[in-house]
């Protein structure tokens, strides 16, 4: 059963092709992700990763690892700090901020970092998990 106070970390990177695949998943084909020549004429000087895919970790941990399968994601509070970048390794840090077991749901405060330190993306998650809450 998880409480507050329980923490869970990783580390991931995107790929290029990583990015394409969102793009043609979604159809969010906005050139500041995909083009290059385009991207070096932005502040950023480089293409930036899709927002939804730099937080798509979220998902990916909270539905295979922490809490783990049969979780219910239920909502995702979530402010966009920083750009990310493909091929960098980011950390993600979840922590348990709320729990109530009667319901089976928490909430989970959800961080991503670059290799610098510098938070990239913030957030909360509301959770249901009928074993892990």
């Amino acid at each position: 059963m998880l409480k507050v106070g329980d923490r869970y970390t990783c580390q991931f990177s995107y790929t290029e092709q990583d990015v394409e695949l969102f793009a043609k998943v979604t159809g969010d084909n906005n050139p500041i992700h995909l083009d290059k020549e385009f991207a070096k004429n932005t502040p950023f000087g480089r293409p930036i990763m899709h927002g939804f895919l730099s937080a798509a970790v979220f998902s990916k941990v909270f539905g295979t690892i922490f809490p783990g399968q049969g979780t219910i994601y239920r909502s995702q509070d979530i402010k966009f700090l920083a750009p990310m970048f493909v091929n960098e390794t980011y950390t993600a840090e979840f922590e348990v901020v709320f729990v109530l077991p009667e319901k089976h749901s928490g909430t989970i405060s959800c961080k991503i970092f670059n290799s610098e330190g510098k938070e990239c993306i913030i957030g909360e998650a509301q959770l249901k998990h009928f074993e892990q809450f």
